[in-house]
């Protein structure tokens, strides 16, 4: 299992603690540092809609224009690559399986 998101996020953090409580093993996955969005995201966006992908909440996507927001419907893919902390944060990939958010839905998939 890998999970991908940012050191200082909460929800990361909030998910790291409860797989770890589960037991669970996983590696983490800096978005910004070290994983290749731009070949990741296609992949996610295959498995996950991109309205549950691109986070519309973040301070990222308040500092975008309405062009470049525009592209949260025409290539969702290119938005992501380009701006990495737009991913809804985490995103776990098990196996074929690929969840964004910790959601409760994301939780009991897991099995945390």
């Amino acid at each position: 299992m890998k999970l991908y998101g940012l050191k200082n996020c909460d929800t990361c953090k909030k998910a790291m603690k409860a797989l770890d409580a589960a037991g669970q093993s996983y590696t983490f996955v800096d978005i910004r540092a070290e994983a290749d969005v731009a070949s990741l995201a296609p992949q996610w966006l295959k498995q996950v809609d991109s309205a549950k992908l691109i986070n519309t909440r973040s301070t990222t996507w308040r500092q975008l224009d309405e062009a470049e927001r525009a592209k949260a419907e025409s290539d969702p893919a290119g938005l992501l690559a380009a701006n990495p902390t737009l991913v809804k944060r985490p995103v776990i990939e098990r196996g074929d399986d690929v969840f964004a958010g910790w959601t409760k839905d994301v939780q009991a998939a897991l099995g945390v």
